[in-house]
This record gives C-alpha cells, structure tokens and sequence, in this order.
C-alpha cells in the first residue's frame, strides 16, 4: 500500500513540487507517508530535467509533525517503535540527501517532525503565519542526534538548546532571526517569492549545484580540509559541459543556457 497523502507535481519546467496533504490533521505525517517518503523523493530525483525541488503542504500549514492519532499502536512494542523509528529516519535522510537543491514553503504549522522535515531542506522560505516548534520535552522523549545535528547547524548551539528545552513556538519574525528561515513573505506572496527564486536556479547550473550539495554533506559529516574525492570534484567542473556553455556564454556577452 502506498500513501494518497505524498503528491508529486511537476510546476513548469526545471521545477517540481512535493505536497505533504493530510489538511484535516493539518498536514500531519503519518507512517504511511514516511514509509513512503524515500521512494517519493527518489520518484521526484527521475523527474526528465528537475533542476529544484518545493516542498509544501496543502493549505493552510506546513505539517504538524506526526500523527499522534497513531501512537498507540506504533509504539506499543520495541519493533514497532524501532519500525517506525526507521521509517521516519529514512524519511529525513532521503530529503536532507535529496541531489538537487530543495525548498521548503512554509506557512502555518511546521511542528515537531514538520519541523524536522523542514530542517532537511536546503532553503526554507515562510510567511508570518508560520510557527515553529520541535516537541519532544511535551511527549517525555528525546530527539535522535541526527536531527539535533541538523538542528544546531541551522540555528546554532543556544537556540537549539532554546527550542528543545522549552518545546514553544517560535513565531516567524523570531525564526528569520535565529536563522531557521532564510526569507519571510507575507502570506500573499510567498508562493510567488518560492516560485521567482526557483526559476532563478534553474537558469543557473545543475551540475554546479549537485556537486555543491555533495560538499555540504562532505563538510556536515566531518571532513575539515581539502580530500582527493573533493579536489576531483572541483577538477572535474573546468571538463564538464555545464563549464563550457558558462565561460562560452561569458565571452560572447549572453545568459547560458545549461541543460
């Protein structure tokens, strides 16, 4: 069984969109979802000529983490909970992992896994309505260290501490500030704010930016210096084609056109 709550859809050229829809629940992710979330993601990754990736949720909310309405039968057990566990790690790994570069369009609720969901997009854009809130303290558990990680990456040491520790919301003013979201919207324009920065990327070079992402992982899982695989990786550009339409297109004063 699959899950109907995970949509894919292709918004123009270059560019596709992931839905998070369960509006009722305001968008909670339930385990079908995440159990669902890493073949989506690499169903979006085939997409013919996806350069940028928009994760949204349908309506009025981002999501609101999981779905609590399930609890009790996923984490009655040890397996079920290690099951279940997995699934949403996976979940994660497959978005922060996603090859091209993502962005997060939130409005409303992004709570708890929604936040952390969030957290694995490269670029996060929200409107004022938005309020963040990563809740483990309220439910007596503790968060994986991969997503406290990831966590104390975007926003630094003393406002993860703030946000784990006290479990609030944080509205959208204090989020731009603490660095959780990179750019504010009023609610009116912030599908057309992420739509217009989209297309700016997918003017721009892909293989520049699949191998930028492969060096932000690089960085993140611990490398502090120049390797062979990295240096290979720079080396390779001045060969790539995406290299000779760019400095082809500088020389003769016009916009490259990579494919």
């Amino acid at each position: 069984m699959s899950s109907d709550n995970l949509i894919l859809n292709t918004l123009e050229p270059g560019i596709a969109e992931l839905v998070l829809s369960q509006p009722a629940r305001r968008n909670a992710i339930n385990a079908q979802m995440w159990a669902d979330m890493p073949v989506k993601l690499a169903e979006a990754a085939a997409l013919p000529g996806i350069k940028v990736l928009i994760v949204r949720g349908d309506g009025d909310h981002f999501a609101s983490g999981a779905d609590i309405s399930e609890f009790e039968k996923l984490y009655s057990t040890k397996s079920s909970t290690k099951k279940i566990s997995d699934n949403i790690a996976a979940g994660f790994k497959s978005m922060a992992e996603f090859p091209l570069p993502t962005i997060a369009q939130v409005r409303g609720a992004c709570v708890g896994g929604g936040c952390g969901f969030a957290l694995c997009c490269d670029i996060r854009f929200a409107d004022n309505t938005a309020l963040f809130a990563i809740t483990p303290a309220k439910l007596g558990l503790v968060y994986p260290f991969s997503d406290v990680q990831r966590l104390i990456e975007t926003v630094g040491i003393p406002n993860a501490k703030d946000m784990l520790f006290s479990a609030r919301l944080i509205k959208a003013k204090r989020a731009e500030k603490m660095g959780l979201i990179n750019k504010l919207f009023k609610p009116d324009d912030l599908a057309e704010g992420v739509i217009a920065y989209a297309r700016k990327l997918t003017a721009l070079s892909t293989q520049s930016a699949i191998v930028t992402k492969k060096m932000f992982a690089a960085y993140q899982a611990g490398q502090s210096g120049e390797n062979a695989q990295s240096m290979d990786w720079f080396l390779d550009g001045f060969s790539s084609a995406d290299f000779e339409e760019g400095y082809r297109a500088f020389l003769e004063k016009r916009k490259p056109e990579f494919r």
